[in-house]
């Protein structure tokens, strides 16, 4: 089974920075998008930012020019840098990936999601 795991969330004071996590495991054989999204309480889970194999990039237009998305190919680990963090971004953030596994079927897994408080 492929499993992912977030880490790095945490509480964190409006304008600080905080940088995600999120380790693939198990039999991949290629990963096709990988995203991050996140969900406050009584609302839908949200798109912040994604990343395609070739490498291109989308983001909320609530995060942009504040939150960058980044892959390690090697260590199969997306990242979410996240700065100038405002209450609003108030969140469990998760993350996904879509590919194809070592024996041909595709793939879609969602990790635990990890809290990220930002207060003063």
């Amino acid at each position: 089974q492929v499993h992912l795991v977030e880490s790095g969330g945490g509480l964190v004071q409006p304008g600080g920075s905080l940088r995600l996590s999120c380790a693939a495991s198990g039999s991949i054989f290629s990963i096709n998008h990988s995203g991050w999204y996140r969900q406050a309480p009584g609302n839908e889970r949200e798109l912040v930012a994604h990343i395609t194999s070739g490498g291109s990039t989308r983001y909320a237009d609530s995060v942009k020019g504040r939150f960058t998305i980044s892959r390690d190919n090697a260590k199969k680990t997306v990242y979410l840098q996240m700065n100038s963090l405002k209450p609003e971004d108030t969140a469990v953030y998760y993350c996904n990936a879509d590919g194809v596994t070592d024996w041909g079927e595709p793939f879609g897994s969602w990790g635990q999601g990890t809290q990220v408080t930002v207060s003063s």
